[in-house]
């Protein structure tokens, strides 16, 4: 059963300042909450009794952490989700610490600009994960990835990609040269005839604006997904996690 202070709390991590204040954040259902329990601190954690016995031996494990066992009813009351999945936890954010100029030189990254959509930055880090790109700089207005919208959208991909808050034209500013930073663009270059690395920066803009003029400076690959047939009337754009999808599938195909 769950105390109406503990309910209170956990529906208080909606918030972003709250998540702040406590450094933590919200998972919920069998599979992604699986795949977190063994990679972050879990300071709470809610769960029916068939979620339990079937993770008995973890359980067993876990002196002094607080678990409340609930019916589905009372799941349903603590969730975010229209279709909870008996078993909700409260994990501690991790602390991450990393060389940008060490990583873009030996490997892919992506770098988000100003990324709103918590959807669409879930989106992109489960895309990440699928296309084995660790390490993703996002921009201070970038949605919060511990949003427990976003959280739920990565489908376990905040496992093992690490998401980092940056001043973008900084952290661009501060690379070596020779690194490469990819930008698309309608004026870019048509990336199916281009010529990609297999390390360096692939840099995506904001749902409505794209990226923008003081990020753009330190692009030095403008890169272009035509549309087909060439010149036929089609929409203004992609959405920012299909175009994330396309850019990526294409620097793993040729690299």
């Amino acid at each position: 059963m769950i105390s109406k202070n503990r309910l209170k709390y956990v529906r208080s991590l909606e918030m972003k300042k709250h998540r702040k204040a406590d450094n933590v954040f919200v998972a919920e259902g069998r599979k992604l909450v699986g795949d977190l329990l063994d990679v972050f601190e879990c300071t709470y954690l809610v769960a029916t009794a068939d979620w339990l016995s079937a993770n008995a031996p973890w359980v067993e494990r876990q002196h002094g952490l607080d678990i409340d066992e609930v019916t589905d009813d009372e799941l349903r009351r603590i969730s975010f989700q229209e279709t909870p999945q008996q078993v909700l936890a409260v994990f501690r954010q991790p602390e991450y610490s990393v060389d940008v100029n060490e990583v873009a030189n030996q490997q892919l990254c992506l770098a988000l600009d100003d990324v709103q959509n918590p959807g669409n930055l879930g989106t992109i880090v489960r895309l990440a994960d699928w296309f084995g790109i660790e390490h993703i700089f996002c921009s201070p207005a970038c949605a919060d990835i511990y949003n427990p919208k976003t959280v739920q959208a990565t489908m376990g991909g905040i496992a093992r990609v690490q998401v980092h808050y940056v001043d973008l034209p900084q952290m661009l500013a501060s690379l070596p040269t020779g690194i490469p930073v990819y930008g698309t663009f309608l004026d870019g270059d048509n990336i199916y005839q281009k010529t990609l690395e297999n390390r360096g920066i692939i840099l995506m803009g904001n749902e409505g604006k794209g990226i923008s003029p003081d990020v753009e400076a330190y692009v030095t690959e403008r890169l272009y997904i035509p549309n087909h047939p060439a010149g036929r009337p089609t929409s203004e754009s992609l959405n920012v996690a299909i175009a994330t999808a396309i850019v990526c599938a294409e620097f793993r195909r040729r690299t």
